[in-house]
């Protein structure tokens, strides 16, 4: 009997830990301490002991969740250890707003070679030279756009 208990506070404490140290393994480890506090409950108290430790597994299990989904996050720990905003930036410009800038004028702000960056008006976008290596503060024009970036040549 001394054994079961100890598989099952031992993976209550396990899965209890899992909240706060995430990636599954404590938890993992914690449902396979108690599956087999379930089988020793099993061999040593027959099928009644067994259903008794097995609806307390599934109890405890329940129980569990309610705390960690429910309860936990509208505590002060549970608000700092949650996230609750989304980040709704982009990296790179909408790809739709790059084909309006084919045809103006910008300059290198690093070396092509043949991917860089460029600078038109105040905004820096990626971009990619299909004349090969263009240095740092060249003129440049838009002549294309693909998904994610410009497509420029020199010119002067």
């Amino acid at each position: 009997m001394s054994w079961i208990i100890l598989l099952f506070s031992l993976g209550i404490l396990f899965i209890a830990v899992e909240v706060i140290v995430p990636g599954a393994i404590l938890g993992s480890i914690g449902g396979l301490l108690m599956f087999v506090g379930i089988v020793l409950s099993f061999m040593d108290y027959g099928f009644g002991g067994g259903m008794l430790a097995t609806g307390c597994a599934l109890g405890v299990a329940g129980l569990a969740f309610f705390l960690e989904f429910r309860v936990l996050p509208r505590t002060a720990m549970g608000k700092r250890a949650f996230l609750t905003s989304e980040i709704t930036g982009v990296s790179n410009p909408s790809s739709k707003s790059l084909p309006e800038l084919v045809g103006k004028s910008g300059e290198a702000i690093t070396v092509l070679s043949p991917t860089g960056y460029i600078r038109i008006g105040d905004r820096k976008y990626e971009a990619f030279c299909q004349s090969g290596q263009v240095p740092v503060g060249a003129g440049l024009e838009v002549i294309g756009a693909d998904s994610f970036r410009l497509i420029v040549k020199q010119t002067n």
